[in-house]
């Protein structure tokens, strides 16, 4: 039976995470809101299945996966169930946990490039709150970027097996979300992310890299993949950008 992922239609937003990696290991899946309505899918599947009164174990929101009779919310969570399934994280409990570890420092990274353009309430507009974004993005840029990209850097330098990769010799779901977060940050912040990733070039190599095999470059090049876009985490506001 195919996974079954809930996540908004017109954005890659958290559920691009869990995108990659279920197109990276060729596995069967359904973005049900980008179904037709006539097949069960669209926006209203999605408000259903969130708003269902008899579920005992509710997501808070999207992205949510649907695996038979399992469901899981949660970026990270979602990809700690979808990691052994897929093949998609390193040999045993130790590379497990450190893969999930990289994870959600990557979300972390996620949640302030996302709190540059909404820094002082998500249900206000950007324009609302523009003055504040100006100052929370200068310090994303100058401190921040360079902060969690040259820590990757470090993993990517002390693995034992190589810097191709951050957990072992092989691609792992922290891998591939690496390269979203580094993908979303070019989008948002071209020059601040430039000037990082200058000193960050087993990051750069490593974002390459994943965007060149062959499962993950077809799905780029095809119309699965939504673009960037200024409803999303990441928005290419250029007076962000310094």
């Amino acid at each position: 039976m195919a996974y079954q992922l809930h996540y908004w239609p017109t954005i890659q937003g958290r559920g691009e995470f869990v995108r990659l990696a279920l197109e990276a290991a060729g596995a069967e899946y359904l973005d049900v809101a980008r179904e037709p309505p006539s097949k069960g899918g669209g926006e209203a599947a999605l408000g259903r299945r969130l708003g269902d009164p008899h579920d005992p174990r509710p997501p808070f929101a999207p992205p949510f996966l649907i695996d038979g009779d399992i469901v899981i919310g949660q970026t990270s969570a979602i990809l700690l169930y979808l990691g052994p399934r897929l093949g998609l994280v390193g040999a045993g409990e130790a590379d497990a946990l450190w893969t999930h570890q990289l994870q959600l420092t990557i979300a972390d990274a996620v949640a302030e490039a996302h709190d540059t353009h909404h820094p002082l309430s998500t249900g206000a507009y950007y324009e609302d709150q523009r003055d504040a974004a100006l100052e929370r993005a200068r310090a994303f840029r100058e401190a921040r970027i360079p902060k969690f990209l040259g820590w990757f850097e470090r993993v990517l330098q002390r693995n034992p097996a190589g810097d191709l990769h951050l957990v072992g010799d092989a691609l792992t779901y922290a891998d591939l979300s690496l390269f979203q977060l580094v993908a979303g940050l070019r989008y948002a912040f071209p020059k601040a992310t430039a000037h990082a990733m200058a000193k960050t070039p087993a990051v750069a190599k490593l974002h390459l890299n994943v965007s060149r095999r062959q499962r993950v470059h077809d799905y780029l090049q095809s119309p699965r993949r939504i673009a960037f876009n200024e409803d999303g985490i990441f928005r290419a506001y250029p007076e962000l950008d310094g």
